[in-house]
């Protein structure tokens, strides 16, 4: 399951890159939060037209499937910077030093590979749909409305890239930190323990007084 991580920064080139990313991330997570927001309001828009006036918002169901795409992938890079997607923390907690950051290192290097996959499959899929000759530049729309897909479609190797640059990262910082032996390594997420989970939570408590 997810759990408590820090990553530390120094100014090593590897942590200026961590930070150089970071943001974008953040942007990538805050849109697809407001994505969620909106949602919320065009589902008590459709429930009350639909109780009331007997006339429910036009394309619901479509607003909903070109939003997941926002909603489900945007953000994916932004936890994966902060180790609080899904880990096997109770495999990971046991392994200490180099069996540990090879572990790590094997886990990215996999997952970045798939995410190169995925990301070709995913502009692949977008390129089918996206022809300029025709209107609004979609060769096809949703069911209910016509609204193109190309964006939704697109949004999907934007956020995989991101990704993938956030994956490269962590496998240099995971490889580095395997090769040298470091304990406490930049730009990857480090699993506290509950002791230190206590005290960061403490610290921002303090922080918000």
């Amino acid at each position: 399951m997810a759990g408590s991580a820090a990553v530390l920064e120094d100014s090593s080139l590897l942590s200026r890159l961590d930070r150089a990313l970071l943001p974008i991330e953040r942007f990538c997570a805050l849109i697809s939060g407001l994505a969620i927001f909106s949602l919320m309001f065009l589902a008590a828009y459709s429930v009350t037209g639909r109780k009331f006036f007997a006339s429910p918002l036009a394309g619901y169901v479509d607003y909903i499937e070109a939003a997941m795409p926002v909603i489900a992938i945007m953000g994916v890079s932004y936890v994966q910077r902060d180790g609080t997607h899904i880990r096997m923390d109770m495999l990971v907690s046991a392994l200490k030093g180099r069996v540990l950051w090879l572990f790590e290192l094997l886990s990215v290097l996999l997952i970045l590979v798939l995410m190169m996959a995925l990301t070709w499959g995913a502009w692949e899929h977008f390129d089918r749909s996206f022809d300029c000759a025709r209107p609004l530049c979609s060769r096809d729309s949703s069911v209910d409305i016509g609204i193109p897909v190309w964006p939704s479609k697109l949004i999907v190797p934007v956020a995989f890239a991101v990704l993938c640059l956030r994956l490269l990262l962590q496998a240099f910082g995971y490889g580095r930190a395997l090769i040298f032996g470091l304990e406490n390594p930049v730009a990857v997420p480090l699993t506290l323990s509950v002791a230190e989970q206590a005290k960061l939570e403490a610290q921002a408590l303090e922080g918000a007084d």
